[in-house]
């Protein structure tokens, strides 16, 4: 019999959970680390447990076996069908499974399971929209550093070669970038080491000195301005019509609204909910089939 349900939102940066009864009632939440796959299907399921531990916790609930919990997920790399494959096939025992992206989670969770589209910006970027006819599609989430345009780590990304130049005297420097280079060992010597082992999380951990600097440095504000730039093309990708609501969700979200065209700004509206709301009502209608 199943007792609870858990709703997870998964990625680069980190991981969310929401705790639930089977009626909806939510009763609380949790964090760990990322389990974007990534990372690696183990470790992914291993941040999903301890976030789930965290909200047993945080409710005050003995952590029941698994067989009586089911869990929806909405996870970064799913793309990759060996992966979606191999992290279901290493269920450590949970009742019932729900695996989609991220994104599909998100559009469920922003526009309550009805028509709308997202744009996602956190460590990555994707927009997905849900049309009144049942049909989904995606655009952008390509992945970094190929991809995900406006996402935190494409955001750092351009801090880091904005401070290459300062450092070699090739443009000149400022308060933002003595922060980025700071954050990035202080010397060129320590910022080489540092490049050798940024991770996507490194570089999108960056992107808050970037908001940070944007109202008094040219080229940050710069930067974002194109990133903006970048959250409507995926806009008008997505509903070339513009007929349906967009909310902008992750992290970065909010912050990035001062730096979106007008007339995307005008087309946008609060999200309803959350990727891990949405990842609970994926598990939900899976129950129901």
């Amino acid at each position: 019999m199943i007792e609870y349900l858990i709703g997870v939102d998964g990625g680069g940066s980190g991981t969310r959970v929401r705790l639930a009864r089977p009626d909806g009632k939510l009763l609380a939440e949790g964090s760990g680390g990322p389990s974007g796959l990534l990372h690696g299907i183990q470790n992914a399921w291993k941040s999903v447990e301890e976030a789930s531990a965290l909200a047993f916790a945080a409710a005050e609930l003995a952590i029941p076996p698994r067989a009586a919990v089911a869990i929806g997920l909405g996870l970064a790399g799913v793309h990759n069908p060996q992966w979606a494959d191999n992290f279901i096939g290493a269920n450590p025992g949970y009742a019932a499974v729900a695996l989609e992206t991220d994104a599909y989670t998100t559009v469920l969770g922003a526009h309550a399971g009805k028509p709308g589209a997202i744009i996602a910006l956190g460590t990555g970027s994707v927009g997905e929209i849900l049309c009144a006819d049942g049909s989904r599609r995606e655009v952008g989430g390509w992945g970094f550093p190929a991809g995900d345009e406006a996402g935190g780590a494409w955001i750092g990304l351009r801090a880091v070669n904005h401070i290459q130049q300062v450092v070699d005297g090739r443009v000149p420097g400022g308060a933002f970038a003595d922060a980025i280079i700071a954050a990035c060992g202080g010397t060129r010597d320590r910022i080489q080491v540092w490049l050798a082992n940024a991770s996507q999380t490194g570089y999108a951990q960056l992107a808050r000195l970037v908001l940070q600097h944007a109202s008094e440095d040219g080229t940050a504000r710069a930067i974002l301005l194109e990133a903006g730039r970048q959250v409507a093309l995926i806009a008008h990708a997505l509903d070339p019509a513009g007929t349906l609501p967009i909310a902008l969700c992750g992290g970065l979200g909010e912050p990035m609204r001062p730096y979106l065209p007008p007339a995307l700004l005008a087309r946008v509206v609060a999200p309803h909910g959350d990727s891990a709301d949405g990842a609970l009502r994926l598990i939900q209608q899976k129950l129901k089939e």
